[in-house]
């Protein structure tokens, strides 16, 4: 897609309402006068944290004065790898609030992945912890120490060290904030997510295209005054930045959990009195096999599915339990493109990602690029004014959009007479784990370094709790052996992410391939793990 392209996309979009010249540091400052005495709750390792978002707002313009002092001006990129806890509300608003863009690092990636995205992203300043449950995370501070950009790594709760600095030391008051001269399309925020490709692609996301995605929500998720939403959602990834930022744009009561954990959210809900929430099947079936013949989830309402679709038993037991489930369709290019009401039909929402949310459009092309009949298979295209500007690596841009500028969502599917689009199947080759999308290529290149692998191939395997979990195949080199423990231990020394590392193994003679040389995973999926 071309420059041109976009602009005439952006025009429409302010014609139509969705883009303003209001910017985040202008929503901000309207969400803590018009909302600042409601509370934003964080259970952090069972301890409970209930700061106002006037609190978060002040500390925010504080940390953004001290980020302003380190030398963080507009358009400078700052890092954040942070779990759900009051430090990152205020980290990400403070960038926002210094026109500078937010890099969210999920929380899970390792080492590998992490010096990537703080390279490509040209990163000034690093938040990360200290430690999070078993990760420490101040010994990645050496590792990243020669990244030509990097100025600051500052870890949270951590006594002063080399190589770093500490949260206490970013001490600036409030009112030595220097209100940025920013403007509402310049990128303020830079995700990196896994796809097609081996090395993650950044997305570019401006002040504009991430508050149409927080208009968005209103006819997706209920946020009235006695509602109470539940925040599982890991802050690296776009469903948690939204969600971590809702709050103090809006005022809707939400409880953040710092990690997955379906007792403690059991009693998150019992406490606090959760109305919705949302995950993947993963995550309600784990809230339902602890919760629903306990009484614990009486007053939980809504699950938003996302990343999965939703078995007619697991329906049947959340209707049983009084959660109304329903779907949304999705990605970090464009966040949230379709769903539907907890009031529309059972059936639909079980077995359709639902209508275009406002100001979305879907269409599904065919392999010569012409439009699909109503009901037929092809690949989703999606175009609105939440959707990206880019990626970071321009190249990128011109096989993921359409000549008149609708993104490719790389997504197999159709939509019915009644307008609800069905994702069926995936062109992109990706694995998702609990939601968490893998790239196949990433995990190639690991298992093609190991000595004993002569090839090997990458897919999903079917999984009764995780959805998919990473799947290898490989071809071994002549005299060498290969076995599952050795190939997990070889990824652990490689320093991606836990959840990147195959859990099944099947060692082949050699790979079944097309015409043209390439590998058949559909055949290894079909013949090796076709059931859980």
């Amino acid at each position: 897609m071309t420059r041109f392209d976009y602009a005439q996309l952006r025009d429409a979009w302010y014609r139509q309402g969705w883009f303003s010249e209001s910017t985040c540091v202008d929503a901000f400052a309207t969400g803590a006068l018009e909302n600042g005495t409601e509370p934003v709750t964080f259970v952090v390792d069972g301890e409970t944290f209930d700061p106002t978002i006037a609190a978060v707002h002040q500390a925010a313009l504080a940390l953004a004065a001290s980020l302003q002092e380190l030398g963080v001006g507009q358009g400078d990129a700052v890092a954040a790898q942070l779990t759900n806890r009051p430090e990152c509300a205020i980290v990400y608003q403070a960038v926002l609030l210094c026109g500078a863009v937010l890099v969210p690092i999920p929380h899970v990636y390792g080492i590998a992945e992490v010096r990537f995205i703080l390279t490509e992203a040209e990163a000034a300043v690093l938040f990360m912890p200290d430690r999070w449950r078993s990760t420490p995370f101040r010994e990645r501070v050496p590792g990243i120490a020669d990244i030509a950009t990097l100025r600051h790594v500052v870890l949270i709760d951590a006594e002063p060290g080399p190589g770093f600095s500490t949260w206490s030391e970013l001490d600036r008051s409030a009112d030595e904030y220097v209100a940025p001269s920013v403007q509402a399309d310049d990128v303020c925020l830079l995700m990196y997510t896994s796809g097609t490709t081996s090395a993650p692609k950044g997305v570019q996301h401006s002040h504009n295209s991430l508050l149409a995605e927080h208009r968005t929500m209103p006819a997706l998720l209920a946020g009235g005054p006695d509602d109470v939403l539940l925040v599982t959602f890991p802050p690296g990834h776009i469903a948690g930045v939204g969600s971590i930022l809702r709050p103090l744009l809006s005022g809707n009561h939400t409880v953040f959990m710092d990690g997955w954990d379906a007792a403690r959210a059991v009693e998150v809900v019992r406490r606090f009195r959760v109305t919705a929430t949302a995950g993947t099947p993963f995550h309600l079936a784990g809230l339902l096999d602890l919760g629903d013949t306990a009484g614990g989830l009486a007053t939980l309402r809504q699950f938003l599915i996302g990343a999965a679709p939703v078995t007619e038993e697991l329906g049947r037991r959340a209707a049983a339990a009084g959660i109304s489930t329903f779907r949304s369709y999705g990605s970090t290019e464009h966040p949230t493109v379709t769903g539907l009401h907890t009031g529309c039909d059972r059936s639909a929402r079980l077995s359709t990602d639902g209508e275009p949310l406002p100001g979305s459009r879907v269409r599904i092309l065919g392999p010569d690029g012409a439009e699909c009949q109503c009901g037929d298979d092809g690949e989703v295209v999606v175009q609105g004014p939440e959707q990206f500007v880019g990626y970071r690596d321009h190249a990128l841009d011109a096989d993921a959009f359409t000549a008149d500028g609708w993104f490719r969502t790389g997504d197999l599917g159709h939509v019915d007479a009644a307008g609800r689009l069905s994702i069926i199947d995936r062109i992109k080759d990706v694995i998702i784990r609990a939601g968490e999308t893998i790239s196949s290529g990433q995990v190639e290149d690991v298992l093609n370094a190991h000595p004993g692998v002569a090839e090997a191939a990458a897919v999903a395997a079917p999984h009764s709790h995780y959805g998919e979990v990473v799947a290898a195949v490989v071809v071994m080199k002549p005299s060498m052996t290969v076995d599952l423990p050795g190939i997990q231990a070889h990824f652990a020394a490689s320093g991606l992410a836990r959840q990147k590392t195959p859990e099944r193994l099947v060692v082949v003679d050699a790979m079944p391939r097309t015409a043209l040389g390439k590998v058949r995973k559909a055949e290894l999926r079909a013949r090796y793990f076709a059931k859980p």
